[in-house]
């Protein structure tokens, strides 16, 4: 078997292995690292409404995928590969959040303590505004 074989092979097992969030997942984040790219800082008029979208967009959809996989009908187990995909989408759609509020943070929070906040408030902003501190207290 050539090394392109053999690479193709374990591409094709790790495949098999995503659950059925996979294209979900990367289409998460992928907008996400796109849109990091392109940001640009929002009015002082628009930024609320903006910080409100990534949330929306982003926070939510990510964190939910997470809950609905571990607390649906089914347990299911997400690959590794998508395990790190929501969590530099979560920690983009963070940081995109934050940035709206003038604050520059690159976060590094874990989809399971996303989700745990979520269950408990029940507010996907609140999961925003907790992990990343933004905005700022007065």
């Amino acid at each position: 078997m050539t090394d392109d074989a053999a690479g193709e092979s374990e591409r094709s097992d790790e495949d098999s292995r995503h659950s059925a969030y996979y294209e979900q997942i990367r289409s998460l984040a992928a907008d996400a690292r796109a849109e990091r790219r392109r940001f640009e800082a929002p009015s002082d008029a628009t930024a609320e409404e903006r910080a409100l979208s990534y949330v929306r967009e982003g926070v939510a959809p990510v964190t939910g995928i997470y809950v609905e996989g571990h607390t649906g009908g089914e347990h299911t187990r997400f690959s590794q590969t998508e395990l790190d995909l929501l969590h530099r989408a979560l920690n983009d759609w963070l940081s995109l959040y934050a940035r709206c509020y003038g604050v520059a943070v690159d976060p590094d929070a874990t989809v399971r303590t996303a989700a745990e906040i979520l269950l408990q408030t029940h507010d996907a902003r609140a999961v925003a505004r907790l992990l990343t501190d933004a905005p700022p207290r007065r």
